[in-house]
């Protein structure tokens, strides 16, 4: 996935300068500066930024991945060989490490762009020195990157798995039931609510997975496996799915992008059944053979 690149992430924020061989990070609407020529992800060096901007106190310290750092930049730029990608588009691209620094830096891009104002008194906010927070320097007030708690769900029903397809989203693929966790309820309330209001289906044996950063989206994603209880009857709802069917574990995709937690869910799914026919079929072998 998305966040087993190496070297890792290191997101601490730093209140220092750029070097020459740091990246610049700018967007634009959903998109991300890339280079044109460059089939795998280039970005913006510092050393090429110099030479079409004048000075560098726009810029703020991101992350780093490994040796390199990354630079915010605001504001958008006009930069020879340079455009503005969707960032739909880096989810299949390489290499993993910048991919996941362009989904980073767009959950960052968009916390930035967002709070330029006190909530409290409508103060301008200012950024820290030490920590990457945004304070207010008349009313105190603090503001921190946001991250949505969500909840990705791989319901099983012996062979077979509940997916699904999105209503009006980029993804056309086959996904998982997801949703957001609410205010005064736990993980496991947010997992059995989501799946009934998406599928009117009821669930039994919630199993949690594990978890994933998705910049894409601002949200980190919690994964559960949960069994079927009862009928499998599915109401779908319109308004959040266009897709909701129990597909045989033969007939789940192939996770092309290996990026997410919901194709690895799926492919999880696939080969432990997998691997479960297979020790059915070799028990049978061996019952014929006796």
């Amino acid at each position: 996935m998305i966040q087993d690149i190496e070297p890792k992430l290191n997101n601490q924020y730093k209140n220092i300068k750029p070097k020459d061989n740091d990246y610049v990070l700018s967007y634009s609407g959903r998109r991300v500066l890339l280079s044109k020529k460059a089939e795998a992800i280039e970005y913006l060096t510092y050393e090429k930024y110099k030479q079409i901007n004048q000075g560098d106190e726009a810029l703020v310290y991101f992350f780093s991945i490994g040796n390199d750092s990354y630079f915010y930049e605001k504001n958008e730029i006009e930069a020879d060989g340079f455009e503005y990608v969707p960032m739909f588009k880096t989810r299949t691209m390489k290499p993993m490490a910048k991919v996941m620094a362009a989904a980073t830096g767009w959950h960052l891009n968009i916390w930035y762009k967002s709070n330029k104002f006190c909530g409290a008194c409508g103060c301008n906010l200012e950024h820290d020195d030490k920590i990457r927070m945004l304070k207010c320097p008349k009313c105190g007030n603090q503001v921190f990157p946001k991250v949505a708690p969500a909840v990705i769900v791989g319901v099983t029903d012996n062979d077979k798995i509940l997916l699904t397809k999105y209503a009006d989203r980029e993804y056309k693929r086959y996904a998982l039931i997801a949703g957001f966790t609410e205010i005064g309820e736990t993980i496991e309330e947010t997992v059995a609510r989501e799946v009934f209001e998406e599928t009117g289906v009821h669930i039994k044996d919630i199993t949690y997975y594990k978890s994933q950063p998705w910049g894409y989206d601002g949200n980190v994603l919690m994964g559960f496996f949960a069994k079927l209880d009862g009928n499998m009857k599915i109401t779908m709802d319109e308004d959040e799915l266009s897709v909701a069917e129990w597909v045989n574990y033969k007939d789940v995709p192939d996770d092309e992008e290996k990026i997410s937690l919901t194709r690895e869910m799926m492919t999880c799914f696939r080969k432990e059944r997998e691997n479960e026919s297979k020790r059915r079929k070799n028990k049978c072998n061996e019952s014929f053979r006796q």
